[in-house]
């Protein structure tokens, strides 16, 4: 990715949110680098040096600044890389691939070789797999280390690295101090009930009480609820339960993230999913820009500027969700899927909250030995029953992957060979579970009712001139109606 140093500058000058995550500066005369909204006195024009991703600022002997946190800075949606190889990747390093695993599973899992994922990287983003990992491990270490009490060893595996010494030598490589030498004076450790806390921001601008009323709105009981202001999600993760706590945060663009320590262990994985429920990465300026250039589009972009495409925390669960919502209203399904948690949800076991959910969404293995019998009893019909069933027994063997890494054309295709799903069903599941920015259901009677009534085709048509971002068009007109079907 190439910049434009001058209009990097001008926007540094403007402490412009826009711009936060889409690049950083490093400061010739301290050594630090930093957001383009970092409050600190603004160093001269020939004192700056622009960099696309934090790790090439570390890569050139920049560290961290202390002030404006670069860790917390949005990342980059997966529309910014040029090659869908690099893109899966991305999102697949994000959630952790490489903590466990090496360079060469990574490329087996995409299809390629290692040595082309390795130059396929390095041509676009200037940086090898394994060094993006490590920055990424280490702006998480950095996170606990100002954000929680943690003992530094636990961080170091809560951060994804296998032993503290290895942790030690990547934080020393990367901000040129030790774990130690940036701990807060007094410190001490935490007991294993206490929560981890980070904070994600989001690129600007960023509507929380949009994105928190979707999914208020949209809480499924026993598995979901709030309280006051605060989203909580029993949650299943390798094995493990616990809950995740979702806050606004109050005067910025961004969400705290509170993570029970029995989930510690996938706390990366966590946070880069709770990032895509927000969309937190997408540029909504960008992205309005181009949909406004229709009329139709125009004033609804004018009055949400900050539309979001919420995602999926577990896309199996919206595949699920999006079965019950079949040719039913929000709430119907809603109350099906409540019964379904009650009945083959997972039971959160250790450290909880006052008013948080009891039971986790069921995964695909645990939905795929349940009987017909006992997936109709919550007020399926049998057919129904059989659909949900053979997802999950899909998606338990390999046979459709459901994640944000994967081939949505190619996924479209083996949901649409599954008994009862559809279009709409697969087309919806592309778009929350999977976060394609281009999915669009035009099948979906609001939409159809948004455009005038027309029949599926003409919808299809429509739509035509939003693409890439088809998606956010959904969600424009979705927001638009009196009760959302989206």
């Amino acid at each position: 990715m190439t910049l434009d140093p001058d209009a990097c500058y001008r926007a540094l000058v403007a402490h412009d949110a826009r711009f936060d995550g889409a690049f950083f500066v490093g400061v010739k005369t301290t050594g630090v680098y930093c957001r383009p909204v970092c409050r600190a006195r603004t160093p001269r024009r020939d004192r700056c040096e622009f960099f696309p991703r934090a790790a090439l600022a570390e890569r050139a002997g920049f560290r961290a600044c202390f002030r404006c946190r670069p860790e917390r800075a949005p990342g980059h949606a997966s529309v910014d890389a040029v090659s869908r190889l690099v893109a899966t990747a991305l999102r697949k390093i994000d959630e952790g691939a490489l903590n466990d695993g090496s360079v060469e599973d990574l490329a087996s899992s995409l299809g390629t070789s290692a040595r082309h994922l390795r130059r396929a990287m390095q041509d676009e983003l200037g940086l090898g797999p394994l060094e993006l990992g490590l920055s990424k491990r280490v702006a998480l270490a950095r996170e606990l280390l100002f954000g929680t009490t943690l003992p530094i060893a636990e961080i170091a595996f809560a951060s994804g690295f296998a032993s503290v010494r290895r942790f030690n030598d990547a934080y020393r490589a990367h901000q040129r101090m030790t774990p130690s030498e940036v701990r807060r004076p007094g410190a001490s450790g935490v007991s294993a009930g206490d929560e981890l806390r980070v904070v994600l921001d989001a690129r600007a601008p960023f509507d929380a009480s949009l994105a928190f009323s979707f999914l208020r709105a949209r809480a499924v009981e026993g598995a979901e609820a709030f309280s006051g202001d605060t989203y909580l999600r029993a949650t299943l993760m390798n094995g493990h339960t616990g809950i995740v706590a979702v806050t606004p945060a109050k005067g910025r663009d961004a969400i705290v993230v509170e993570v029970s320590s029995s989930l510690a262990p996938s706390l990366m994985t966590i946070a880069a999913r709770v990032r895509r429920v927000f969309d937190s990465d997408a540029d909504p300026t960008l992205i309005g820009a181009h949909l406004a250039r229709d009329p139709l589009l125009e004033k609804r972009v004018r009055a949400r500027p900050a539309q979001r495409v919420m995602g999926a925390f577990d896309p199996f669960e919206w595949a699920v969700r999006a079965v019950l919502g079949q040719q039913v209203s929000v709430r119907a399904a809603l109350t099906i899927a409540g019964r379904l948690v009650a009945k083959l949800g997972v039971p959160v076991k250790g450290p909880t909250r006052e008013g948080a959910p009891a039971w986790a969404w069921p995964d695909a293995p645990r939905l795929a030995d349940a009987s017909e019998e006992a997936i109709g009893s919550i007020g399926l019909t049998r057919s129904r029953a059989r659909t949900v069933r053979e997802l999950a027994r899909a998606v338990a063997d390999g046979k459709v992957t459901l994640d944000r890494t994967a081939d949505p054309v190619a996924t479209r295709e083996a949901l649409l060979a599954l008994p009862g799903i559809g279009p709409w069903t697969a087309e919806y599941i592309e778009m929350r579970a999977l976060g394609w920015p281009d999915a669009f259901p035009s099948g979906d009677l609001g939409l159809r009712k948004a455009l005038g009534g027309v029949s599926t085709a003409e919808c299809e048509a429509r739509a035509e001139r939003w693409r890439p971002w088809r998606a956010y068009a959904a969600a424009h007109l979705w927001s638009g109606l009196s009760e959302e079907t989206g």
